[in-house]
C-alpha cells in the first residue's frame, strides 16, 4: 500500500549527528530560534527533556542517519504537525532521503506555508485551543524504513550466431531490453506549543511504502519551563554558597 506523504525540498544538514540530538535511526533535536542554539537534552527516569522559554519560537531538526529513505511521522502535543489530526503513527509525515536532514518550523498550513512553533502557556497551546489538552508538552517522531524495491531481472533473447553477427542486431536487442528497466532515483505553568506567524515553507508530495506497520523507532522529547523541570527533579537546582559563622579554626594573618 502506498501512503501519501510530504517530502522536504531542501537538504539542511548532513554528516555527524547534531549536538543535543536524540535517536538512532534518525537524529531529533529542538532548536530555539530566538536564542540561536540547540537546546540541551536532560535525561530523567528514561525520558528526554529540554527547557523551553515562553514566547520563543523553535524548530524541530530531524536528520536521517541511514543510507536509505525514511518516513518521519511527527507530532507536537499529541497533534500531527502536517495534517492537524490527533496524532497516530499511521498518518502522513515527511520523507527524508539518505543522510538528509531538515528543519520543521511549524504547523503545515499548505504546500507553501507553515504557522511557527513557539513555546507558550498550556492553555494557549494549539492542542488545548482545539480541545486536545491531555498530551501537551511532548514532541514525537515515529520513523519508518522504506519497503525495499523488488529486484529486476532482465531476460535477453537467445540470439543465433547469425543474428549476433548481423550488423546492429545485437545492439538493437540490448537497447530495447535496457529501456524497459526501471531507474531508481535517490531520494510558572506548564508549557505548550502555540500556532504562530505564517512563514514560507515549500514542499511537494511523494509516495512512500512502509516496510512495516509499526515504526522502527519512536523518539520522544518532553519540554517545560526551567522552574518546572527543577521542581520535577529533572534538573538539579544550582547550589547557592551561603555564609557560615565558623569556616575555620584560628585567626590567619591578613594578606
Amino acid at each position: 500500500m502506498n501512503w501519501k506523504t510530504i517530502t522536504s525540498a531542501i537538504v539542511l544538514c548532513s554528516g555527524a549527528g547534531a549536538a543535543g540530538a536524540v535517536g538512532n535511526l534518525a537524529d531529533v533535536a529542538v532548536y530555539d530560534r530566538a536564542q540561536g542554539r540547540t537546546l540541551k537534552v536532560y535525561q530523567y527516569e528514561g525520558r528526554h527533556y529540554v527547557v523551553g522559554k515562553p514566547g520563543n519560537e523553535y524548530q524541530i531538526r530531524v536528520r536521517n542517519r541511514s543510507g536509505a529513505d525514511v518516513l518521519a511521522v511527527m507530532s507536537v502535543d499529541g497533534v500531527n504537525v502536517v495534517s492537524g489530526e490527533t496524532a497516530n503513527w499511521s498518518q502522513t509525515g515527511y520523507v527524508l532521503g539518505r543522510y538528509q536532514g531538515f528543519d520543521v518550523k511549524g504547523w503545515r498550513k499548505s504546500m507553501e506555508r507553515t504557522a511557527a512553533f513557539f513555546f507558550t502557556e498550556h492553555e494557549n497551546s494549539y492542542a488545548a485551543r482545539t480541545g486536545r489538552p491531555n498530551h501537551v508538552g511532548v514532541i514525537g517522531v515515529a520513523v519508518f524504513r522504506k519497503k525495499p524495491e523488488p529486484e529486476v531481472f532482465i531476460q535477453r533473447d537467445r540470439l543465433s550466431d547469425s543474428r549476433r553477427e548481423a550488423p546492429g542486431a545485437g545492439n538493437g536487442a540490448g537497447a530495447s531490453a535496457e529501456s524497459g528497466a526501471p531507474q531508481t532515483a535517490e531520494k510558572s505553568t506548564s508549557l505548550g506549543t502555540g500556532h504562530g506567524r505564517s512563514e514560507a515553507s515549500r514542499v511537494t508530495y511523494t509516495s512512500f511504502e512502509r516496510a512495516t506497520r509499526h515504526p522502527e523507532e519512536v523518539i520522544a522529547i518532553h519540554y517545560d519551563t526551567y522552574s518546572n523541570l527543577v521542581a520535577m527533579g529533572v534538573i538539579r537546582a544550582p547550589q547557592i554558597a551561603r555564609p557560615t559563622p565558623f569556616p575555620g579554626q584560628f585567626v590567619p594573618d591578613p594578606r
